[in-house]
């Protein structure tokens, strides 16, 4: 523990409320429980305590071992020193160690920030500087790269991180994991009424999401207990979600999506079964299946494909117990979507949302039509939508336009993001950047972004993020990093350049710089193309239109 670190400013600095007004609505329609989230648990662990909530590689704990767990983790933080309202950077597989610490952090008020097990030095640096964490969790090591090096870095990095606990063996100053999410030597019953007594207010920010990260590095997402779990239980509701769900975790647990849209909270709240699992391998994630009988799973468009390949490889009835397969992430094709059902014999649920609150989802009971051709509707009657132009008016329904929202779960602005707020959050309504279709039924059909994004199959890649560190190659005297269309993954990154006279650039050199620099594998470049001169539009900006359709033109005439 560093004892010189500096103190965080208190959480309050930096966050955006819902005003007075819509709060009190909120409330008054039963939007907003006023329970924080912890106590969802706890009340399915009243109900089914003997009932298995967790099932994690061979390991498996019930509802009444995962709340004493819950508690006695959360006591032993603030033993420790943390306080509610301090920020900690949670890196962990989806693992069983996952769940307890995150719910332990719920139940205590400290603020897990949700990093994804793939971030590296670059990003990790940035959200521990923004957020003023003071305290990281990492595994030891996942397959070859060593994360506790990678903590070490960042801790080094800080001025505010005084903890470091590592799942697996920790070495120096950073503490063990596993000990902390022990069971308590106290009998469960008294572990619990001490922490009743410190549960945080239901308006309190209980953890930080991570934004697609359009301009820049991601920016940080305050959910609070009141929102996330009016997400939770809307997504459930619609997911149709209850005691009898056991549900796969295969995406990183940490997004969104597979963590609350029900995902592996919606299940626990509602006394179904979690499965964690780290990878949606086919072969894992079919043999999975088939053992703990799972009725509800989610995917992004490039996990269903592999999903579709292998089952028509080699079929098998693996899949009997699957009831509903979520896709979302990004756009689902549509004629992958039609194979889903004759193909894997679950009902497809396409799911379209943002990190930053309005999720919308098919119905299980809509016409095949809705459910292969749109990404949803609202879950929430309180939701609102607004599908606007370039002049910022409402658009008909059936032309395109920019999608702006607001609503009981759609968080009112950014964490110390002033100046990137006053364009993402106007009169209180979320601008995602997505372009969409609102049909006449109401279901939205995503057409793309506005934004300058590339999605990497559900990976959002901020073009400008990339554009700074390739700026630092010697090489380099412009770069745009744009998307080029791919089958499986929907986008993947191409680089454009061009270069200082005499100088020479292979796309491994980039690749290799960029893992120098700290930056996720995700957001490494997949093809290098080298101009004489970037494409400029009249004011003298680089042309990423005409790229875009350039290098679109290219890959596809490549492949045929």
């Amino acid at each position: 523990m560093d004892t010189n670190a500096a103190i965080p400013r208190p959480i309050h600095d930096g966050l955006v409320p819902w005003p007075d007004d819509l709060a009190a609505e909120y409330r008054r329609r039963g939007y907003w429980a006023d329970r924080p989230l912890g106590e969802y648990v706890l009340t399915a662990a009243d109900r089914w305590p003997d009932k298995v909530a967790l099932v994690s590689g061979e390991g498996r704990l019930t509802y009444a071992e995962l709340v004493f767990r819950m508690d006695a983790a959360a006591e032993r933080l603030l033993d420790i020193g943390l306080r509610p309202g301090d920020r900690v950077i949670v890196q962990l597989p989806n693992d069983w160690q996952f769940v307890v610490f995150t719910l332990a952090c719920f139940r205590a008020g400290i603020v897990p920030v949700m990093a994804l097990p793939a971030h590296r030095s670059h990003e990790l640096t940035h959200m521990a500087l923004h957020a003023e964490a003071v305290a990281l969790v990492v595994p030891d090591r996942v397959k070859d790269y060593d994360h506790q090096a990678l903590a070490e870095h960042v801790a080094a990095s800080s001025p505010f991180v005084r903890w470091t606990f590592v799942s697996g063996e920790a070495r120096g100053d950073a503490l063990p994991l596993e000990p902390l999410l022990a069971v308590a030597d106290d009998d469960a019953a008294a572990t619990r009424s001490r922490m009743d007594g410190r549960a945080p207010h239901p308006d309190a920010v209980a953890c930080f999401l991570l934004s697609g990260g359009t301009t820049g590095m991601p920016k940080l997402i305050a959910r609070t207990h009141n929102d996330y779990a009016c997400n939770i239980r809307e997504t459930s509701a619609i997911s149709e979600v209850d005691e009898r769900t056991v549900y796969l975790g295969t995406l990183p647990a940490s997004h969104n999506f597979p963590l609350a849209c029900p995902g592996v909270l919606g299940t626990l709240f509602a006394g179904g079964t979690s499965v964690m699992l780290p990878s949606p391998e086919p072969v894992r994630a079919f043999t999975t299946i088939e053992r703990e009988r799972v009725t509800l799973a989610a995917a992004v468009p490039a996990v269903v494909q592999r999903w579709l390949e292998y089952r028509r490889d080699r079929g098998g009835d693996q899949l009997a117990s699957l009831r509903v397969l979520q896709v979302g992430g990004s756009r689902l094709p549509d004629e992958l979507a039609a194979r889903v059902q004759p193909e894997l014999g679950a009902r497809l649920q396409q799911v379209f949302g943002m990190a930053e609150g309005l999720i919308n989802m098919t119905r299980l009971d809509d016409p095949d039509e809705v459910i292969h051709a749109t990404q949803g509707r609202p879950v929430c009657d309180a939701d609102e939508v607004r599908v606007v132009g370039a002049d910022g008016a409402d658009v008909n329904d059936g032309d395109p336009g920019l999608i702006l929202t607001r609503g009981p779960y759609t968080p009112r602005g950014y964490f110390r993001a002033e100046e990137h707020n006053s364009r993402a959050f106007v009169d209180g309504w979320y601008g995602s950047g997505d372009v969409v279709v609102r049909r006449p039924d109401g279901n939205l059909v995503v057409l793309g972004r506005d934004k300058d994004i590339i999605n990497r199959g559900g990976e959002k890649i901020s073009a400008e993020e990339v554009e700074n560190v390739v700026y630092r190659l010697p090489e380099v005297d412009l770069v745009a990093a744009v998307a080029m269309p791919d089958p499986i993954l929907g986008e993947r990154l191409c680089l454009c350049v061009s270069l200082m006279p005499g100088r020479t650039l292979e796309l491994e050199r980039v690749r290799t710089f960029m893992v120098e620099a700290g930056l996720a594998s995700f957001k490494l470049p997949e093809r290098l193309d080298v101009l004489d001169d970037l494409p400029l539009t009249k004011v003298g900006k680089i042309d990423k239109r005409a790229l875009r359709e350039r290098v679109a033109a290219v890959v596809t005439g490549s492949s045929t």
